[in-house]
């Protein structure tokens, strides 16, 4: 088996709504972003699981969307709480959307350096 990561870091700031019962006050992070390929195949004839070239460019312009940008406002958050969890989500279902295949098998965000959350798309 094998595996690619890529890793990159932005900052925005979130609160969450309905917080143990009220919106949480406004507040940013220096985020980092981790997303995982894994798999049995490699493309041949560059024998590689996934170009990396292309994974960082395609995780670039998924973090400009969010960089330096209040989630709260940014769909989906406009609607759905900027959880770790939740931006994780959707940075894995973006990715799908600009490289069906192969897609990620993990992807881990950090709201801080000792606080993450990952989402494994089934």
């Amino acid at each position: 088996m094998y595996e690619v990561q890529v890793e990159k870091t932005f900052s925005s700031a979130h609160f969450l709504r309905n917080y143990h019962g009220v919106d949480e006050p406004l507040h940013g992070h220096n985020w980092r972003v981790r997303v995982v390929f894994s798999g049995q195949k490699l493309v041949q004839p560059e024998e590689y699981l996934v170009d990396f070239v292309e994974v960082q460019q395609i995780l670039d312009k998924i973090i400009s969307k969010i960089d330096y940008k209040n989630l709260n406002v940014v769909p989906p958050f406009d609607k759905l709480n900027p959880s770790a969890e939740n931006v994780a989500r959707w940075i894995c279902e973006e990715f799908v959307k600009a490289l069906p295949s192969p897609k990620p098998s993990r992807v881990t965000v950090w709201e801080t350096e000792s606080g993450a959350a990952s989402y494994l798309p089934e």
